[in-house]
């Protein structure tokens, strides 16, 4: 029975060769390095003391360096255990959980047809190489001279070129005994019903064999010699041996470079670049590891292919808009399918740069470069939601808040859309600390006279002392900093009232969490063991889903360590008396407490906020004269913040109108 590839492919991925391995011999433990797939023995095939026989899971194949045999999980069983091949397929098969494919002529029929065109492709390059070489060929050959393209690069990639004919490469198949049918298939010329004669695809073009994964060529892509040609690059068609979204340029050379620099201890990374001279031109430089979509943005089947070989691939843009618009665009494409340990990193080229440009008068350093700067995902995100934007009014800034929830909210990974969530809000605290109460454009990037000093040989005029609220305070950086001492908040080692309230509320009733999940898990504690705490949280009501219960979720956050603060932080809310907090509110009554507590706790944050930035302003003086008038409304301000502050800080009836005091709870009321 014949196997398509197809099908052999996802058995081997399915099973790691480690495991079909591994129950004929015993791994040597000194040698092997399981958490890479690493894997050493004694040989089976001959005998010997000494571990020679190696194997790797990445990529699939076995190798011995005593006795030389190699090969992949079914030429394993074939050799050792004397299968045959279909039977070394349903063990391998079993083992996947997958059902052996039923015998289908017509299936085994287009395989037979799939190879028969795969041969038809070769005669077609080979004819493409021997044209570059001819006569008709000294344009193109001229022009891969003046693109710096050494006669090694040529022949690596398999360049050619088709001559200025409507049927030179229809003949020469045509000659060879090649049947109509089998030209229009592989896409090598166009036909149709309202085409009288049919004529080549690709004329007066330099030619790229576009490969499959195994080494196949499947299509090609074509440069247009002619200035005025519709189309400067073009691909084949899609036919049975090529998708044009599910294949990248370069990938199998690309793919052995990545894996073998993975060997070397080195990055095996994939870089993801935006065309076929890219490619080239990096590869000629000594970057192998660089692959190109075909003409098209980047899909999600390509990125698939990407992680297939690297848990994060670079994807390098060209800095020009068009650049900027492709990454972001990828950005969006790759969010919804992260997960821990698989994402993607962006490099930007200098605008008007392409990798070609880098590397052809100084080699790959340049590149090198570009890629040590490359920007996480996160990053790519943030940089486009917020750049050249103005957020001066707190509806701009809300409006920014509910953008970035929208984008993050489509990570389908629980926890890495946690982390993002986590992130964001880090980042647009940091963002707005400057900005609340209105901006411009140097607030915007982090201007200000912060760390300014005075030009040389010029002396600023001498700090002056004022007296605000019957306080004197020193003007000046010595004056400021005095003044952050004396407004530092101290340290507590346990939780603030309000955020003991906010957490124990929602573990005492997890479905508040279920039925507003991105409102409520986006909350940002201050204290540490609280942050932790939370973190915990989210994850159990993650994995348990929507039947967790108050008893499930202590209980496991119990055996995750924290007890000692679950019983703390309950003796808290109860020494004041605030009851909704607790398993016996209501549960409408600890939802609306839960909100009135969430809107003093974003009110105590929007405060600080606030605070840091008049002391920011404050720091910014000079000791001019004109400063000290404008110190004195900046510290008059500062001190309206901070009572304010103070007194949210110890305002301990948080919850006003709601549990104890309205005696609802769940089934009875509560004696006073």
């Amino acid at each position: 029975m014949r196997f398509s590839n197809t099908f052999l492919d996802e058995i081997r991925d399915r099973v790691l060769i480690s495991t079909v391995i591994g129950r004929r011999v015993t791994w040597d433990r000194r040698k092997t390095n399981v958490s890479r797939g690493d894997y050493w023995a004694c040989c089976p095939f001959h005998g010997e003391k000494s571990p020679s026989f190696h194997c790797e899971d990445r990529k699939g194949r076995y190798h011995c360096f005593g006795c030389g045999v190699s090969g992949d999980h079914f030429r394993f069983l074939t050799d050792l255990e004397g299968l045959n091949f279909p039977e070394a397929v349903q063990q391998i098969a079993d083992l996947a959980g997958i059902a052996m494919p039923q015998p289908d002529p017509q299936a085994e029929k287009r395989e037979k047809e799939r190879t028969s065109l795969q041969d038809v492709m070769e005669m077609a390059t080979l004819f493409f190489q021997d044209q570059l070489q001819s006569a008709n060929g000294a344009k193109a050959r001229a022009y891969l001279r003046d693109r710096g393209l050494t006669g090694r690069t040529i022949e690596t990639f398999r360049l050619g070129f088709a001559p200025e004919s409507r049927n030179a490469l229809k003949e020469h198949l045509a000659g060879k005994g090649v049947p109509r049918e089998q030209i229009e298939a592989c896409g090598l010329v166009r036909h149709g019903p309202d085409i009288p004669v049919s004529y080549d695809y690709f004329r007066d073009r330099i030619m790229f064999p576009i490969l499959s994964s195994r080494d196949k060529v499947i299509a090609f892509g074509g440069r247009a010699m002619a200035p005025d040609a519709m189309a400067k690059y073009m691909n084949s068609p899609d036919t049975e041996l090529f998708h044009k979204g599910q294949v990248l340029y370069n990938f199998s050379r690309a793919r052995r470079a990545a894996q073998a620099a993975g060997d070397r201890r080195q990055s095996g990374t994939l870089i993801a670049v935006e065309g076929y001279m890219d490619v080239i031109a990096l590869y000629q430089a000594g970057v192998e590891n660089a692959v190109a979509p075909l003409g098209t943005a980047l899909t999600e089947n390509q990125l698939d292919l990407l992680w297939k070989v690297s848990p994060q691939p670079v994807l390098c843009f060209d800095g020009d808009g068009a650049g900027i618009r492709a990454a972001n665009r990828a950005a969006d494409l790759a969010l919804p399918a992260i997960k821990p340990g698989k994402s993607v990193s962006f490099a930007l080229l200098p605008d008007g740069k392409d990798p070609d440009d880098l590397v052809k008068h100084e080699g790959r350093a340049p590149f090198d470069r570009v890629l040590s700067e490359a920007r996480p995902l996160v990053d790519m995100v943030w940089q486009r939601e917020t750049a050249g934007a103005t957020f001066d009014t707190p509806e701009r800034r809300a409006e920014l808040d509910a953008r970035l929830k929208q984008i993050v909210s489509v990570i389908a990974d629980e926890s890495v859309r946690y982390h993002y969530q986590q992130d964001i809000r880090g980042r647009l605290a940091s963002f707005f600390s400057g900005r609340t109460g209105g901006g411009d454009g140097d607030r915007r990037q982090g201007g200000g006279q912060r760390g300014r000093q005075a030009a040389p040989g010029r002396r600023g005029p001498a700090p002056s002392n004022h007296t605000v609220g019957g306080a004197m305070i020193e003007n000046g950086t010595a004056g400021s900093a005095r003044l952050n001492q004396m407004l530092k908040f101290s340290a507590q080692s346990r939780p603030a009232l309000r955020e003991t309230v906010l957490a124990l509320t929602i573990v005492n009733h997890p479905q508040l969490l279920l039925d507003e999940y991105d409102e409520i898990s986006s909350i940002d504690f201050e204290n540490k063991d609280l942050q932790r705490f939370w973190s915990c949280v989210l994850g159990i009501v993650a994995r348990l889903g929507e039947k967790i219960t108050a008893e499930d979720l202590r209980s496991n956050l119990a055996t995750e360590g924290f007890g000692d603060l679950l019983t703390s932080m309950s003796q808290q809310v109860r020494n004041a008396r605030l009851w909704t907090a607790t398993e016996a509110a209501d549960p409408h009554d600890a939802l609306q407490a839960y909100r009135q507590t969430r809107a003093l706790h974003s009110r105590n944050k929007e405060l600080r906020y606030q605070k840091l930035e008049l002391e920011r302003e404050i720091a910014d003086l000079t000791g001019s004269d004109d400063d000290a008038e404008r110190g004195e409304i900046l510290l008059r301000a500062l001190l309206e913040i901070q009572n304010e502050i103070t007194r949210l800080e110890n305002q301990e009836a948080i919850i006003d109108g709601f549990g104890v005091l309205s005696g609802r709870v769940k089934g009875a009321a509560v004696s006073h």
